[in-house]
């Protein structure tokens, strides 16, 4: 096979033409010229951390906005708390793990364990989204054994279609194999330099026995940034019918 060749038409290197190959939708992207509004959508406080936090904090890195949707304040997420024990301790943690990360917090004000998908949910997202106006919007693949984060992927995708698919809409893996199914990636973020940014915004979240899962996450790290061939990378699936994901580096 011939050289892959970018947009200046200039020969790629062995290992260019590969990640060309194995993601063929970062190939050849150029950074952007202004800010970007990078949007991410997660179930519970620690879902985007561990999702794609590295990756956000890449895009904080370079002076883009980062603002995270919580679709709920892990409200049944702490044994022997009440709800509302469980939502204030749970709130203040995803907002620590936001300032690690560069990010805005927001809250969508559902309610762990009891999501709920109809036509007031589906408007009062929309809303909410594109009050953010974003350029890139991260959520979970809905293919996943957690109600909650499946909520939070139709609400964005719903949003996304209704809008006109004008932004970039990705989809971020968590516990796969645990918790997101059938995941196949076309799309990787080498985070060999925000991986420990991640990390300390995952251990932010203490209610959760972050010691236990961010090691999950730290395999798939490290296999991710295997298939990718760097040392840790972050994994997505790019929505086919979505613009190219605006790159920040």
């Amino acid at each position: 096979m011939g050289n892959v060749q970018n947009g200046n038409h200039k020969p790629m290197t062995r290992r260019e033409s590969f990640l060309a190959v194995a993601a063929p939708v970062a190939a050849g992207l150029a950074a952007p010229s202004s800010k970007l509004n990078v949007l991410c959508v997660g179930g519970h406080p620690d879902d985007p951390e561990t999702g794609c936090g590295a990756t956000l904090a890449r895009y904080s890195a370079r002076g883009h906005n980062v603002t995270i949707i919580y679709l709920t304040r892990g409200e049944a997420g702490i044994a022997g708390k009440t709800h509302d024990e469980a939502a204030r301790i749970r709130t203040e943690e995803a907002s620590n793990a936001c300032r690690v990360l560069g990010a805005k917090p927001v809250f969508a004000g559902q309610i762990d364990g009891s999501s709920e998908i109809s036509n007031a949910r589906y408007e009062a997202f929309e809303r909410l989204l594109n009050a953010q106006q974003p350029h890139i919007v991260f959520t979970h693949w809905p293919v996943d054994t957690h109600r909650d984060h499946c909520a939070a992927s139709l609400l964005t995708h719903q949003a996304w279609y209704r809008g006109g698919k004008k932004y970039a809409l990705v989809y971020f893996e968590v516990l796969s194999g645990e918790q997101t199914q059938q995941f196949s990636p076309n799309f990787y973020v080498d985070v060999s330099e925000t991986w420990e940014k991640k990390k300390e915004a995952c251990f932010m979240h203490a209610s959760q026995g972050p010691a236990e899962f961010y090691a999950y996450h730290e395999e798939m790290e490290r296999f991710r940034g295997l298939e990718y061939r760097c040392k840790r990378a972050e994994a997505f699936i790019v929505h086919a019918q979505s613009p190219h994901p605006p790159l920040a580096w």
